[in-house]
């Protein structure tokens, strides 16, 4: 199930090419993004009369929830921005980069303790995150440091949604906790587009279509498969598994936007980067059935 979810992400950095390409500010495109994600979740939302699980949240909750969805909006901002500037490749391997910190983090801010099989998991598959980025770092660091920089944040803003939604899940169904945090995202994200006199309306045909898919896909069936399987696997676990959203972006933006690797070096970073999530995968199933 993650990996349909991995997939479905791995789609999301064309989509937003096609729709800057259109003209689109990046903020326009996140809050499309969570807006429509939002919107489609509020059906069930509703059938389920899940306000009466919102009454019973105490004000802590509630704080974590704006929190998260905060840093969900910071995230999408950041990250879409940085598309703009460098190739699909470089700002998807730079923002896969969340496991990193969600390694530093989680033993401090979740008290989870991580086995040294998954360390040594995090090491190989960020050595292949490294690999894939190496080859255009010399261009990327010439043309547009600051999409860099952006996807970096990007990375770290998403750390923190992932620990939040780990946090979370053990008091909120998955639905409700998803609707709460796409739609604090999206009236975030709405209100800062105001503010910036962004108009929401009179984009292209295609760019609305790219923007309607991206709530869909990437959003509710991608990010949603993720904040599922955090609820039952390590948040360092699933940070790791997200490593193979570059890979597919990868081979996506190669097929349509004709962005192919730059050497074979990158082509060994992303056959170094599945070794290790296989090897995570391993080891999580190893550290259920003795904690079982």
């Amino acid at each position: 199930m993650l990996a349909v979810g991995i997939l479905a992400m791995s789609s999301s950095s064309i989509l937003i090419r096609w729709a800057q390409d259109e003209g689109t500010p990046s903020l326009i495109i996140a809050t499309y993004r969570l807006t429509i994600a939002t919107c489609v979740l509020s059906i069930p939302i509703f059938q389920r009369h899940g306000r009466q699980e919102y009454a019973k949240m105490d004000r802590q909750t509630v704080i974590w929830v704006l929190l998260s969805g905060t840093l969900l909006g910071f995230h999408f901002v950041t990250w879409i921005t940085s598309l703009s500037h460098i190739t699909v490749m470089s700002s998807v391997v730079l923002v896969t980069t969340t496991p990193l910190w969600i390694g530093l983090a989680s033993p401090l801010l979740l008290g989870e303790h991580i086995p040294r099989s998954m360390w040594r998991s995090l090491i190989v598959a960020m050595l292949g995150v490294s690999l894939i980025g190496l080859a255009g770092w010399k261009d990327t660091l010439s043309q547009a440091m600051a999409g860099d920089v952006l996807a970096l944040l990007g990375a770290i803003f998403a750390a923190g949604y992932l620990i939040i939604g780990r946090k979370l899940r053990t008091t909120l169904s998955l639905l409700s906790y998803l609707w709460l945090v796409y739609g604090t995202a999206a009236a975030f994200l709405l209100i800062w587009s105001l503010v910036s006199h962004l108009s929401l309306v009179g984009y292209t045909l295609t760019a609305t279509i790219c923007m309607i898919i991206l709530g869909i896909v990437p959003q509710l069936i991608g990010h949603s498969l993720a904040n599922y399987a955090i609820r039952h696997l390590s948040a360092t676990f699933v940070g790791i598994t997200i490593l193979g959203e570059p890979v597919g972006a990868t081979v996506l933006a190669a097929w349509l936007l004709q962005e192919t690797p730059h050497s074979p070096l990158q082509i060994l970073g992303g056959a170094i980067t599945l070794a290790a999530i296989a090897s995570a995968s391993l080891a999580e199933r190893n550290r259920g059935s003795t904690t079982a």
